[in-house]
């Protein structure tokens, strides 16, 4: 048996008539329990088959569809789980983990029965993040036992936790009156640092075709509103803020008990059940990640009246899949616009299991993104685009040497000496235990290997203030006095000093593929099975499994063999300085100065075999 470990709550056997049964108790109660026992922390730190969980998360969401796609719509048609697939489908896979994780346990999968929640505790929650603003909500041990059948008479659908967030804020952003939005022939659609600096080398290449185009900022994220451009053609608008902090009942989800139910292993779910669950994310605020289900009304509203004020032909995105892009794209095919979605980040079959892209034309950066894009475009007349990331076109003229400089001073400030050599570690906004572990690989790894070695880690754009604080922390922390450590500012990034390191480590941050494009080794990190790039497999990176790993690439790198430059295929990114120019080309039509050969989704990738090009000098 293992041992206990801290948790809050614990599950315990409790067997009832003759029949096997399970309560949710206070860990306390734990250490005096004689039956089969495990906290839940222990029940969420089991190893699970990731390709099981999408199978079942797959099988629960099709039920969920089935059973009640159609119970609320938008006035514009836009169906609730349509708009609202990605945080009901999260919803779903955190409830899916934990009935496997049950199933996993030996004691309760030779034993199965029902679970008494725990008294008052709320069914859904939420997890840790470093995220800013991301909230990861997740179903509770207690609404686990809801959705399972059991009796709560005294349970709130909301965790204290979650009754105690903060008000969405709804002081950023002016906005702009629907009169005064200019018209435009393309309206683009930004609510993230990445979106804005995908998007707008793409306008600019339409602004110097003559074309007018009008950008739409729905961040509520002060680090993540665009800086308006001053591009001649280039018109710029924001959404009021407060749009995102409206919260509110969707009396339309909350159903009664019924019979309707779905298998997860030997679980049943009862889907009546489910749908209250996740009512509760769709009726609170969010901001623009996880507008609630009033504010998705409202948005539509307003894009309505940009759109017939714009009249444009084409409406342009770089997220099609969560809330706002989903219901940007339903809007633009209701107005009978084109529809072209340019990938922001990269893609990996392990990422999503479905994310659906609703676009007609799908911008990509490599061949190996075709056969994704065949598998999840939805558009019956869905078209793949190869051109490659608009934001790494600059790359082509980016100053190396100041950003050693910026490393440097960033490692000589922050310690008595700079080291020789630099890695910068491209974060992500995990959670906290995930980038302590991280940690903890990457400086194992730093002091074994060979030569004079410093970290410097660069926050992600989403990342809180504090959310590497608990890495330093004395005798706990991953990090201490014998590793030289900087953290970058996050206005720089990893994106501001990459260029400037000697290795870059990361599990699959974009920035990964910006340091290949510049000739700077790459570590993918993270225990095996865990999602990265992939770009290993390509031999384009090291694949470090552990501590031991990065050690070992890392002393290799000191090998003049391993420093011969190697090219990157254009199955990771088409790279050749043009790509805004190309997704202008292809915007505007077979009369615009760049004429292009889609790839429909319907047909084969390209061939890898055949030449693909150099791509473009560095310096």
């Amino acid at each position: 048996m293992k041992a206990v470990g801290r948790s809050a709550l614990g599950l315990v056997r409790t067997d009832f008539g003759g029949q096997p049964s399970w309560a949710l108790v206070g860990e306390g109660a734990l250490a005096t329990v004689r039956a089969a026992r495990i906290t839940t922390r222990d029940l969420e730190a089991l190893s699970l088959d990731s390709g099981e969980v999408d199978e079942q998360v797959n099988q629960v969401m099709e039920a969920l569809e089935n059973y009640g796609a159609h119970l609320t719509a938008t006035p514009g048609g836009a169906g609730w789980l349509h708009a609202q697939q990605v945080p009901a489908r999260r919803l779903v896979g955190q409830l899916v983990r934990k009935l496997m994780a049950l199933s996993t346990w030996e004691p309760f999968g030779e034993a199965p029965g029902c679970i008494t929640p725990a008294s008052y505790e709320g069914f859904v929650g939420v997890r840790p993040s470093s995220s800013r603003e991301y909230r990861s909500y997740t179903v509770t041990w207690s609404g686990v036992a809801f959705v399972l059948g059991a009796s709560a008479p005294h349970n709130p659908l909301r965790s204290a936790q979650l009754r105690n967030l903060p008000r969405a804020r709804s002081d950023v952003g002016s906005g702009r009156a629907p009169s005064t939005w200019p018209r435009s022939e393309v309206v683009a659609l930004s609510w993230s640092s990445r979106h804005a600096a995908t998007l707008l080398p793409v306008l600019e290449a339409l602004s110097r075709e003559g074309a007018r185009s009008l950008l739409l900022d729905l961040a509520t994220d002060d680090a993540q509103r665009c800086i308006a451009p001053d591009e001649q053609g280039v018109s710029f608008g924001a959404l009021p803020a407060d749009l995102f902090s409206i919260s509110g009942t969707v009396d339309e989800l909350h159903l009664p008990d019924d019979d309707r139910v779905v298998r997860v292993k030997q679980h049943t779910v009862r889907l009546a059940r489910l749908v209250r669950l996740i009512s509760v994310v769709l009726e609170t605020a969010g901001g623009c990640t996880q507008p609630s289900w009033r504010s998705v009304v409202e948005v539509e509203r307003r894009l309505d009246e940009v759109l017939t004020a714009a009249r444009p032909h084409t409406v342009l995105v770089s997220n099609d899949t969560s809330p706002l892009g989903a219901l940007a794209v339903h809007a633009a095919e209701r107005h009978s616009l084109n529809t072209v979605h340019v990938q922001h980040g990269a893609w990996t079959a392990e990422a999503v299991a479905w994310p659906a892209l609703h676009s007609r034309h799908i911008v990509v950066m490599g061949e190996r993104d075709v056969p994704l894009v065949k598998t999840w475009a939805r558009h019956p007349g869905a078209e793949v685009h190869v051109l490659g990331q608009p934001r790494f076109d600059c790359l082509t003229s980016l100053d190396r040497a100041a950003q050693r400089r910026y490393l440097t001073r960033l490692m000589a400030s922050a310690h008595d000496h700079a080291p020789s050599r630099i890695m910068v570690w491209a974060c992500q906004p995990f959670s906290h235990d995930r980038l302590r572990t991280q940690a903890n690989q990457i400086a194992q790894g730093l002091r074994g290997a060979d030569g004079d070695w410093g970290l410097v880690i660069a926050p992600h754009p989403a990342q809180g203030v504090g959310a590497f604080s608990s890495l330093f922390e004395c005798d706990r922390g991953p990090l201490d006095d014998e590793l030289p450590v900087a953290v970058a500012d996050p206005q720089v990034g990893a994106r501001g000093c990459l260029a400037g390191a000697d290795a870059l480590a990361s599990a699959y941050s974009t920035c990964g593929i910006e340091a290949l494009l510049l000739q700077v080794p790459v570590l993918e990190i993270g225990p095996p099975g865990e999602r990265t790039l992939g770009l290993a497999g390509h031999g384009l990176a090291h694949r470090c499994h552990s501590a031991d790993d990065v050690t070992a690439a890392l002393t290799a790198l000191a090998c003049p063999d391993e420093l011969m430059a190697q090219p990157v295929p254009d199955a990771v990114c088409r790279w050749r300085g043009d790509s805004a120019a190309a997704i202008a080309g292809l915007i505007l039509g077979p009369e615009s100065a760049t004429p292009l050969d889609p790839v429909p989704a319907d047909s084969s990738a390209a061939d890898p075999a055949q030449p693909q090009g150099e791509g473009v000098p560095t310096q």
